[in-house]
């Protein structure tokens, strides 16, 4: 028996988005700028258990099986819009920008499709596909805008995101990233700390800068230099408590940054260092430009200042051509640099790269069985460079949602200076963004655990604009491009109980 007809929104509401993100701290970010634009733009954010009006996925194209897990979303998501009238779905990042019309082919109920290069256009993009009723492709082959003269709505409290430069101009034969996000474009110094200062202003304590190939930094108006001494300035920052970076690249680290890291107490002990390969003849089939001696000098060169310092890495197994005796040397390095954590990956085709079309493709199960001897050896050196951190006292800045298990043991988790995660015992009034110290009681591969009493808790702004539900936003810089209006609401849609 069919009941009453019902509403399931009131009319006149505002239309409500949400962001789906994949891939990189890039994306991540990206999605920031997302978020940012369209509340700029009249929507609101999607209450945690309810369907959105417009749903936008933020791809990536690196990752194996990403069309796969793209398209499969975007199955998912088709009943949902059909029992929606006038729900629209966008796609955009790196995927977006490789497949293009490829994705409104297999995907017609998508409404929109932007690239890597034309983050701002989605609002204008989604006014157009209604008032049009017919998707919209829009893929720039160049940057427009750079990305931080875009309003961001953060997703955190006391950490953010700081993009200092986009694109990367290395070729890489493994990856399809500078195709996708273009030539290295660098931010002014002014601009990228005039950034930091407001994220700081609204109690942020730490931030992250951000850059396909970080440390390339300056490349654009030939300051060598820059980077090193963009983190002195960051650094110099008053209340910023703590600055990271990602991720640099090997053949452009200097010293001088080195001894920024050393010298600049806000600067972390921590870096990412990728390597990809120990073998010299698979770097240089790779294209990246340093060989083993070089990468292991910085790794002795950084712990040389720094001796605290977590160096963690990128390795890939089973590139073409990989043969053992390449595969040993990568496990070599990987004793000697005694990491405390690696991103490792088997080597996937990536539709457009070199590397696709090289022959000695290696068979899966070569790669899988050489994959497993890497994650082995490297969980058994993260175990043992773990346990060394029993008995110390660690800083820890207090996060929000990174330990899965905390409600269920009593634990609260927050990241050591070096970047490690610690699981601690909570403790009343401690919130995320406040900052507490503890000494470290036990160890696994990939956290640590404080199981006794803290040692000091300071209360901060960022975790009181946590507690009230605040967080920053960055208002982005005019380029007086013209705005469009607020969102019409969606229709109230019948639906039976």
């Amino acid at each position: 028996m069919e009941s009453e007809a019902t509403t399931h929104e009131k009319p006149g509401a505002a239309r409500t988005y949400r962001v789906r993100t994949y891939g990189c701290q890039m994306n991540v970010h990206d999605s920031e700028r997302l978020s940012g634009l369209l509340e700029a733009a009249g929507y609101t954010a999607a209450a945690e258990d309810d369907d959105a009006d417009v749903v936008v996925l933020n791809t990536c194209a690196v990752r194996e099986n990403a069309d796969n897990r793209l398209y499969g979303n975007l199955g998912h998501l088709r009943p949902v819009k059909d029992a929606r009238p006038g729900m629209q779905i966008a796609v955009g990042g790196c995927l977006a920008q490789k497949d293009r019309g490829e994705i409104v082919r297999r995907a017609p109920w998508v409404d929109v499709v932007f690239g890597t290069h034309n983050v701002g256009s989605l609002p204008a993009l989604l006014e157009r596909a209604r008032h049009n009723a017919e998707a919209q492709i829009e893929i720039a082959e160049s940057l427009e805008v750079f990305p931080s003269t875009l309003p961001a709505k953060r997703d955190s409290a006391y950490a953010g995101w700081v993009s200092i430069s986009v694109g990367c101009n290395n070729t890489c034969t493994f990856c399809i990233v500078p195709a996708l996000r273009g030539k290295e474009k660098d931010r002014r110094p002014g601009e990228i700390l005039g950034e930091v200062q407001a994220l700081v202003d609204q109690g942020v304590l730490e931030v992250t800068l951000l850059g396909q190939n970080v440390n390339a930094y300056g490349v654009e108006f030939r300051d060598r230099g820059a980077f090193a001494d963009l983190l002195r300035a960051t650094g110099a920052i008053a209340g910023l408590e703590r600055v990271r970076f990602t991720s640099p690249h090997p053949r452009e680290f200097t010293d001088d940054v080195i001894e920024a890291m050393a010298e600049t107490p806000a600067v972390c002990h921590q870096l990412h260092m990728p390597l990809q390969s120990g073998s010299d003849d698979v770097l240089r089939r790779m294209r990246r430009g340093y060989r083993q001696e070089r990468y292991l000098g910085i790794i002795d060169r950084v712990r040389a200042a720094m001796p605290d310092a977590a160096i963690t890495t990128d390795i890939i197994v089973g590139f073409p051509g990989e043969t053992e005796a390449d595969f040993e040397q990568t496990l070599e390095v990987v004793r000697q640099a005694r990491f405390a954590g690696a991103f490792t990956f088997q080597y996937s085709k990536r539709p457009g790269t070199p590397a696709a079309e090289m022959a000695d493709q290696l068979p899966k199960a070569v790669v899988q069985e050489r994959y497993l001897r890497l994650t082995a050896l490297q969980d058994e050196i993260s175990w043992a460079e773990n346990r060394a951190q029993i008995g110390r006292r660690v800083e820890l800045l207090v996060a929000a949602g990174e330990g899965s298990k905390d409600a269920a043991r009593g634990r609260l988790s927050g990241r050591a200076r070096d970047g490690r995660l610690v699981h601690f015992t909570a403790a009343d009034g401690v919130r995320p963004g406040d900052v507490v110290e503890t000494v470290v009681t036990e160890v696994a591969p990939h956290h640590l655990m404080a199981d006794g009493a803290l040692l000091s808790h300071r209360r901060t702004r960022a975790g009181d604009a946590h507690d009230a539900g605040t967080r920053p936003t960055t208002p982005g810089v005019s380029l007086g491009m013209p705005r469009i209006g607020v969102p019409p609401p969606l229709a109230p849609v019948p639906s039976s109980c």
